[in-house]
């Protein structure tokens, strides 16, 4: 009897035990556009629940950063949750020319597929089938034979499908009709709740309100003033100033207006929350994982610009939500229950007008320029257009082209490397033998080469110099290797997480495979299995 007792009791000790090397839910935030600096320079506005909290409790990685070619959203969110770059995992950009297709080719376009939900043909016909690698959120359904929920939320598809992975249960993005949308390799139809919070209309409530302030004007004195030659305007205001009448600029255009608002974070909460009510998210005995993906900050940055008062206030904004959300969990899943981390899929320049006027010698680079220039110089040297494609600095050959003419693309690639090494904004020009032999002992050469898949990148892959950007005279942009588009936060905070902070640096694809270990689960399939010890131990 007491043989038959105490075994009980072990089995009853070591299921309790089992139960609690896991996290409830665990939680990825991603902030778009989101360079560490903002956490230093808008510290003294936020609030004490927000990014401080995160800050105060949680374990801070100062000096984390991406490692590879291009540092855009698409591949940001990609290597996030698999652990690897795109030339393993394959999403080399947001979008990328498509030799197969001959044209460009969508990050997560999948004609195989449908819209479900109030959106268009376009909006929903999408899937992760590019994604060639597994990701975190993938392990997770597998190690709880699909028991666990996997759920991915953003304003933008790549945001939500993309973290999700392959198995997850469902991933929702934004459409321009204001509904939250999906697709039919999640379901045939949105969940009963998801059509609950579309019939409420909830982004209603912030156009009608307009955007204004939130402090006082004093507050930001860390930004330049509400008009200045540096900002662009949301769908054609007459000028970047608050406040903003955001309901004539909806009854012009449509519900899209709410990605350019910080409110389109706040949206997005509420359906974070709504999510987590209604799916049971941290319920029972097996772990759940959430993504969440805020895009308002990345469409902000690019708009108006990182200098801008309109930029500052949708994190102060942001701090908020984020304070709500932190407390939301707390009081669902419970404090010590739920696993939470913090980052950027990328981080994002300065306006090259503006560092011009501060005296240091950049510029803007107009897109048609360097497509503009290539073609010049192929019809001037070769007699006609040899450029099949140029995006994203990589340039592709009409290898077809070429051949009939009796050319050696080799010969080809390095005249026009060579040509390209003539521009004054270009630093580097490599070609794809370089790249795919690189040493690694190169830090840029080496970037590049973990962002190069070699079935679907050019013949040629150049750099621009450090500060000068492809974007126009007003807002910002993001894609280099250098450190203001690679440092990003990084931020563990809840379920066995220690306070503390380290300014070594690491990398954003230490991430994944950090969680599988923490989780005790199988990695993500392309992983390089560096891991974040700090949390860990």
């Amino acid at each position: 009897m007491k043989s038959t007792l105490a075994s009980l009791l072990f089995f009853v000790s070591f299921s309790f035990m089992a139960q609690n090397q896991r996290p409830k839910l665990v939680v990825g935030i991603v902030v778009d556009q989101m360079k560490m600096d903002y956490l230093y320079r808008f510290q003294n506005d936020f609030s004490d629940n927000g990014f401080k909290r995160l800050m105060n409790e949680g374990y801070t990685f100062h000096n984390t950063h991406y490692n590879y070619f291009p540092t855009y959203t698409a591949p940001g969110h990609a290597s996030i949750y698999t652990g690897t770059t795109p030339s393993v995992h394959g999403i080399v950009s947001n979008e990328w020319f498509s030799r197969d297709l001959g044209k460009q080719r969508y990050c997560t376009d999948d004609s195989s597929v449908q819209t479900i939900g109030n959106g268009s043909v376009e909006e929903g016909a999408m899937s992760p089938k590019n994604l060639l690698a597994t990701t975190i959120t993938d392990e997770l359904r597998l190690s709880t034979n699909f028991r666990g929920k996997v759920i991915g939320i953003s304003m933008k598809d790549r945001g939500a499908i993309l973290p999700a992975g392959h198995f997850a249960n469902w991933a929702f993005w934004y459409s321009k009709s204001g509904d939250f949308i999906s697709s039919t390799f999640y379901g045939e139809k949105l969940p009963t709740w998801v059509q609950d919070f579309n019939a409420q209309k909830n982004y209603m409530k912030y156009i009608n309100k307009g955007w204004d302030m939130l402090k006082p004007i004093a507050t930001y004195d860390e930004s330049l003033t509400d008009d200045n030659p540096y900002e662009g305007t949301i769908y054609n205001a007459p000028k970047p100033v608050f406040p903003y009448d955001l309901k004539a600029i909806y009854e012009k255009n449509d519900a899209a207006v709410m990605r350019v608002t910080p409110f389109g974070n706040d949206l997005l909460n509420e359906f974070a929350k709504e999510a987590i009510d209604k799916e049971q998210l941290g319920k029972d005995d097996y772990t759940d994982f959430l993504t969440v993906s805020f895009s308002a900050t990345d469409y902000i940055g690019h708009i108006i610009g990182p200098r801008s008062i309109e930029l500052q206030d949708t994190y102060l904004r942001l701090d908020l939500t984020i304070a709500d959300f932190l407390n939301h969990l707390d009081k669902t899943v419970g404090k010590g229950n739920y696993l939470v981390f913090l980052t950027a899929d990328h981080a994002g320049a300065e306006n090259a007008q503006f560092l011009k006027d501060q005296k240091y010698d950049v510029t803007n680079v107009e897109f048609s320029t360097i497509r503009t220039l290539l073609k010049k110089f192929s019809v001037d040297t070769f007699g006609e257009d040899l450029i099949l494609n140029y995006s994203s600095s990589n340039v592709y050959f009409d290898k077809e082209k070429i051949k009939s003419k009796n050319l050696e693309l080799s010969n080809i690639k390095k005249i026009v490397a060579n040509f390209l090494m003539t521009q004054p904004q270009i630093k580097r020009v490599f070609t794809e033998e370089e790249i795919l032999n690189n040493p690694r002992s190169d830090y840029y050469l080496n970037c590049i080469a973990k962002g190069y898949d070699v079935t679907q990148n050019g013949d040629l892959v150049f750099q621009f110099k450090p500060g000068i950007i492809e974007y126009g005279k007003t807002g910002t942009t993001h894609g280099s290797t250098y450190s203001y588009d690679t440092h990003v936060p990084l931020i563990f905070f809840g379920w066995k997480i220690k306070h503390g902070e380290t300014h070594a640096k690491k990398v954003i694809t230490q991430i994944a495979p950090t969680l599988a270990q923490k989780l005790q689960i199988t990695f993500p399939n392309g992983t390089e299995s560096e891991v974040l010890l700090e949390v860990l131990e």
